[in-house]
């Protein structure tokens, strides 16, 4: 699902994104200097390899995210420690965001139950 950040304001804007066995459900919500913010809850699992025995399993997920999203490059000072996507081509990609967030979790130190 893209969204345009230019129909994004100050009532929150529900998006649900489903991929796989992974529900990415939450909404945006314009908050201040073009910046908007992605509040969301990423559920279900997925299948990850063990670094240690290298076997697969599933793993489940139950995170809350909450990033800011802005259109463009973000010049933001250097005072503010602030986690933004920017999103280059004014639309924010839900799938992509959703993808970029399973892929992070498969990069993580991941073990099974049997290497605990």
């Amino acid at each position: 699902m893209k969204i345009k950040l230019i129909k994004v304001g100050k009532i929150p804007l529900d998006f649900e994104e489903k991929s796989n066995k992974i529900t990415f459900k939450g909404s945006l919500q314009y908050d201040t200097n073009k910046l908007i913010l992605l509040k969301a809850k990423l559920s279900g699992n997925i299948s990850v390899d063990c670094n240690v025995c290298a076997d697969n399993f599933d793993l489940d997920i139950d995170e809350d995210i909450q990033f800011y999203l802005h259109s463009g490059i973000y010049s933001g000072s250097h005072d503010e420690l602030l986690d933004v996507v920017e999103c280059l081509d004014d639309t924010a990609d839900l799938g992509e965001i959703l993808n970029s967030e399973i892929e992070l979790i498969k990069s993580d130190y991941n073990t099974c139950k049997n290497c605990k």
